[in-house]
């Protein structure tokens, strides 16, 4: 969309917007549109409702550039907009309750969550004595360098110690876990390793699904195993 095909699409709702300020939104970093050999701006229909989410927090919430700016950061991160005005974005529910032992549960696509060391604390609800222990221990790992290296693994992974932290279990008794799923990784890694190398086509779509369909067989094999050696005792 051309910069006056997006000022038509938010004039509706916000009948004060021009150009100007179209672009001074974009000076601010706000956003900031692709740009064609000629040196037009295209905006994308995601450019759109970015401006129209800043446009709404100024005019319903007064809240200033710099808060918004941050807000559409974390956002971008994989954070849900904050309900409260000025209040912090927040990790989406799903994170925080975890996936099923369902083989989408595994699929090989990332999540797009990345937080800081801050905002995993505040999330798991942890301090950072058991986040540094859980690190030290191979539970909780970094996936980049950069500010926001967390996950939404590293997120569940850190709450779920947590919660056994109440009962007196400490990140140094969950070695065995981490040792336990390193053991499984390769199994799994054994029988997927001959799809990965073959040239068939849609061999590694296969090699995709094998792992998603071995990785829920073996968690639902451990949560049974568990089960039944707690009902003998």
């Amino acid at each position: 969309m051309s910069i006056g095909e997006v000022l038509g699409a938010l004039r509706a709702d916000f009948p004060d917007v021009s150009i100007s300020k179209i672009r001074f939104l974009e000076a601010e970093g706000l956003v900031e549109p692709e740009r064609t050999q000629a040196g037009y701006r295209k905006f994308s229909h995601a450019d759109v409702e970015r401006l129209r989410y800043v446009l709404q927090c100024q005019r319903e919430h007064y809240l200033p550039l710099k808060v918004i700016k941050e807000h559409l950061d974390a956002i971008d991160r994989g954070l849900e907009p904050p309900e409260v005005p000025g209040a912090a974005p927040r990790v989406p529910r799903m994170v925080l309750q975890g996936d099923g032992p369902d083989p989408a549960s595994f699929a090989a696509e990332p999540s797009d969550l990345r937080l800081t060391r801050a905002e995993l604390l505040e999330a798991a609800g942890i301090d950072e004595a058991i986040l540094g222990d859980l690190e030290n221990f191979g539970l909780v790992r970094p996936r980049s360098s950069s500010s926001a290296p967390y996950d939404a693994d590293a997120v569940l992974i850190a709450r779920t110690a947590g919660e056994l932290a109440a009962y007196g279990v400490e990140p140094r008794h969950l070695r065995a876990f981490r040792t336990a799923a390193d053991r499984e990784i390769g199994l799994v890694e054994q029988v997927v390793e001959p799809l990965r190398r073959s040239r068939d086509a849609g061999a590694h779509g296969r090699a995709e699904e094998t792992i998603s369909q071995m990785a829920s067989l073996s968690v639902r094999l451990h949560a049974a195993l568990v089960r039944a050696g707690l009902r003998a005792r």
